[in-house]
Formats: structure tokens, sequence, C-alpha cells
């Protein structure tokens, strides 16, 4: 059957009949524009708003810190060997704060606290104070200010020297750090401060500490702030060797520095297998380098075990000893048999006399190097 052929009467109907709805859905549309429009130009202005109350708390905070130091005079010269303690706080409200968003930044995490909000002058006269993680807003009568911290320093200083306990130690220099970071305080002095507390932690064998100082550091350093650059630039390279990672780059200032060269040469001798350079290397570390050795000296004496006990049937415990650099032959024979491989010709005779059987030792010596494969580093960030 034919289908019916539609007339120009009938097409135009339903023109015109369509007419309307294209009126309406485009009315509807200029409608929401408006809305929108609307709607961004409320936020525009409340955001506008905002910016303005933080760059005011902000004069505020400024205005307060120069009165309460004894006048604008006492206030720059407190911080003359750097920037103004606060001159980047209005940068750093207009780029991001390091310590959290602004208020008006939509990534903000609302369960991190912001700094910039709560940026505060301290009025605690206390000296040593225990630390406390902060999970509510910081009170001033709890915090110490820059005067008092100076003196908090000091008197860590001595107590360190007096051998204190380094818990407490610790304790008290997190606290510091703590009451430095809520004023937003970044100068030499909080320089100082990371790296005292990192070569306390580092001999202390506290690695969790150490590197949360080093990490700091880098970024102060990172801003201009003056301070043992290379010492740690040092220790750096130094922990990227205990995690078998070689990267980095070095500036000709650092690469001339003699602490920076000793790691460079440290690395040269683990790439090359170069046993006997590594271990006089230890022995000759500057500054607190030998500590951060000791996380992987022993991983090291293993492997040197294995290459000698490749190419000798015997080998005097006395020359391990000497070579591999243990404290005592006494050490040397308990490092041995704590990685069940110490098996002498002559078990009975006196360790200065004692030989060691290389052909029962290697076998061992390749099971307990497994152990060491896996580094972990605790307290990496």
């Amino acid at each position: 059957m034919q289908k019916p052929v539609p007339t120009f009467s009938s097409s135009l109907k339903r023109k015109t009949n369509d007419a309307p709805v294209s009126s309406k859905k485009a009315k509807k549309n200029q409608k929401n524009s408006n809305y929108s429009h609307t709607i961004d130009q409320t936020n525009d202005q409340a955001a506008l708003n905002r910016r303005a109350q933080r760059f005011q708390r902000e004069h505020e905070i400024e205005r307060t810190k120069s009165m309460y130091n004894g006048g604008p005079k006492n206030f720059l010269k407190a911080n003359q060997s750097t920037t103004n303690l606060f001159k980047d706080i209005s940068i750093a409200s207009r780029s991001g704060s390091p310590f959290g968003g602004g208020a008006d930044d939509p990534e903000a995490d609302p369960n991190v606290i912001d700094w910039d909000r709560h940026t505060i002058v301290g009025t605690s006269q206390e000296i040593f104070k225990d630390y406390l993680r902060l999970t509510t807003e910081p009170k001033p009568e709890c915090i110490r200010p820059y005067h008092v911290l100076q003196k908090t320093l000091l008197e860590l200083k001595k107590r360190w020297r007096e051998k204190c306990n380094y818990s407490w130690i610790c304790s008290q220099f997190k606290s510091l750090r703590q009451d430095l970071t809520v004023q937003r305080i970044k100068n030499d002095f909080t320089v100082q401060v990371y790296e005292i507390h990192a070569r306390m932690a580092l001999e202390s064998g506290d690695m969790v500490e150490y590197n949360q100082c080093q990490a700091t550091l880098k970024t102060l350093y990172e801003l201009g702030i003056p301070g043992k650059v290379e010492e740690f630039t040092a220790y750096r390279i130094l922990m990227l060797l205990h995690g078998r990672n070689r990267s980095g780059q070095l500036t000709p200032k650092q690469k001339a520095n003699p602490a920076v060269r000793h790691a460079l040469s440290v690395q040269r001798a683990l790439s090359m297998g170069n046993y006997h350079s590594l271990f006089d290397l230890y022995l000759t570390s500057p500054n607190m380098g030998a500590y951060i050795m000791d996380h992987f000296i022993d991983r090291e004496r293993i492997k040197a075990l294995m290459v000698i006990t490749k190419a000798y049937k015997t080998i005097p415990l006395n020359f391990i000893h000497n070579v591999l650099a243990f404290d005592s032959l006494d050490a040397t024979r308990i490092f041995l048999v704590e990685h069940s491989a110490a098996f002498f010709t002559n078990p009975m005779a006196p360790d200065s006399d004692k030989t060691l059987d290389c052909k029962l030792a290697m076998p061992q010596l390749t099971q307990a190097f497994e152990k060491y494969r896996k580094v972990l580093i605790k307290g990496a960030i």
C-alpha cells in the first residue's frame, strides 16, 4: 500500500507548531545564563572579600609583632641576618602558603590546619616545653616567641653537652620546631635549629627525625637561607647511596667542598666494587658522615667478604678485621657468627690466630646478603 505524500499545508503546520517550543527554550537558556552570571559575580566578590580580610589579618599580625618586639627598628634588627621573618607572608598568601592553602583556595584540604589564618605571636615565657601534636587552633599563651626560642636552643645545646637523655631532648626540639612553624619563622635561626637536631638524631641513630629535619632543611636552603649546605648535601648523597639511589645534581661550589668530595668518592668506590677504598673512606669520614655510613656498612662488608671468599681458600681473621674496618677482632668474629659464616680451620685458637675457611663460609655469606637486598630507610619522605 502506497504511503500518502504529505501536503505543503501539513508540513507548514508542523513547523509552525515547533516555533513556540524553540522560543521557550531560548528564553530559558537566557534566564539560566543571566542566573549563572549573577552567581559568578557573587562568588568573585566573596573571594575578593575573603582575600581582603586575610591580608588585613596578616597586616595586623606584622604590626603586633613589631610592637611586641619593641618597635619596628628592633623587629627588623632581630632579623637583619636574613630577610624579615614575615617578609613572604603576603606573597605566600597570593601564591599559596607553604603551610596550607588560603581561605579562597578551592583545592585546600579542609582537614589540614590553615596556617595563614592561624599565624600568631606567642606569649609563653617557658624555656622548656614537651612536644604535643596540634589538634586544635594554637593558642598564643602556649607558644614561645622568637626571643624565648633562642634561649631554649642555647639551653638544649648545653643539656646535650651534659649528656642529657635523647628522648627528652628530641621532644624539646620537636616542640621548638613546632613553635617556629606556627609563627611562620623562617630564617638562619630556623636553619640552625634543624641542623643541630639532625646531627643529634644522627648521633643517636634516630633516622626518622634525621630525615624529617633533612627534608625541611632542603626546602629552607632552596629559599636562599644560609646554613651548612655542603655538609648536609654530603649527608644527602650518603643517604642516597644507602638507598642505592645515585641520582642528584650538584653545583661546582658543592663539588669543591671536602665533605661532598668524600661522599662522591664513596659513591665511586661502591660503583667500582673497590672495598679497600670504601673502608678507608669509612674510617676518614668528615663531620658525621660515618653515622650515615653505619647504616649500610654491614651490607658492604658482606659483599666484600663474598669477593674475598671466592678468591681465597683461607683468610686470617686479622686480615678481615683490618681491611673491613672492624673495631676489634672480637667484633669481626661476632659479625661472622651473626651471619652464620664463622667457619674456622682452627676454632680453638685465639682470635689473633683464627683462620676463616672460605669454601664453607661463602654459601652462608651469599645467603646472608639476601636480607640486605631490600633497603628500609626509616622516616624517608
